[in-house]
């Protein structure tokens, strides 16, 4: 089965150990990387993303939204796309009900 086993990690170099538990862990998750950091590093780590607003080290661009009347209500909207005019559009509230209804 699996043996403790005792890893560097690549950020502060000190050794860390990676517990037969974890590797059982890892397994079951289909994780095939041993971990690169120690416990703290990685807590660091995942600490500095979130306060970076990184979402796993990703960033995202703004969505651009377009200006759109609803067809239901005719009020004022914005959405994440360009309507082409051939399909009606719909606010959020006006929305809402009509997605719940279709599933």
């Amino acid at each position: 089965m699996f043996n403790d086993k005792i890893l560097s990690c690549k950020d502060c170099g000190r050794d860390f150990e990676f517990t037969a538990s974890e590797q059982e862990f890892y397994a079951e998750k289909g994780f095939t990387n041993e971990p690169g950091r120690c416990p703290e590093c990685r807590a660091a780590r995942k600490e500095q993303n979130r306060n970076s607003g990184g979402g796993g080290g990703y960033s995202r661009q703004p969505r651009e939204m377009f200006p759109a009347i609803c067809a239901t209500c005719g009020k004022e909207t914005t959405v994440p796309f360009q309507p082409s005019g051939d399909k009606p559009v719909y606010c959020r509230d006006c929305y809402q009900p009509r997605a719940r209804n279709n599933w």
